[in-house]
């Protein structure tokens, strides 16, 4: 990476794992995502400040703050042996991936990195 500070967005944040990594070498994170009700309300208060919204596929594209990077561990259940092994065909949480592909691809500043986890 560079020493210059990025900005980043973490989706699926969880308990902010990615923002823990991520702040602890300098960078920002502008905004966030999660749609647990507890981890959101873990997340606001292991990070106050940033920005936190619910439901990734309710949230307004145009309204996410431009960034360097873009983060996210969407759900593996679709995809883990020990979860549903439905890949992209399961209907409730197989289409994450392309929910991230499209926030990426409706940006006119794309992120120059992107890091995304799963199983």
């Amino acid at each position: 990476m560079t020493n210059k500070k990025l900005k980043f967005i973490d989706l699926y944040a969880g308990l902010g794992g990615f923002h823990q990594a991520l702040s602890s070498l300098g960078h920002q994170c502008v905004w966030a995502s999660e749609y647990n009700d507890n981890l959101r309300s873990l997340y606001q208060k292991n990070f106050p400040g940033t920005p936190i919204e619910g439901d990734i596929f309710k949230v307004d594209i145009k309204k996410i703050p431009d960034h360097d990077i873009i983060c996210g561990g969407f759900p593996c259940q679709p995809f883990s042996r020990a979860g549903y092994m439905k890949g992209f065909n399961d209907e409730e949480k197989g289409n994450h991936f392309f929910r991230i592909l499209e926030i990426i691809d409706k940006r006119k500043k794309k992120p120059t990195y992107i890091f995304l986890e799963n199983v």
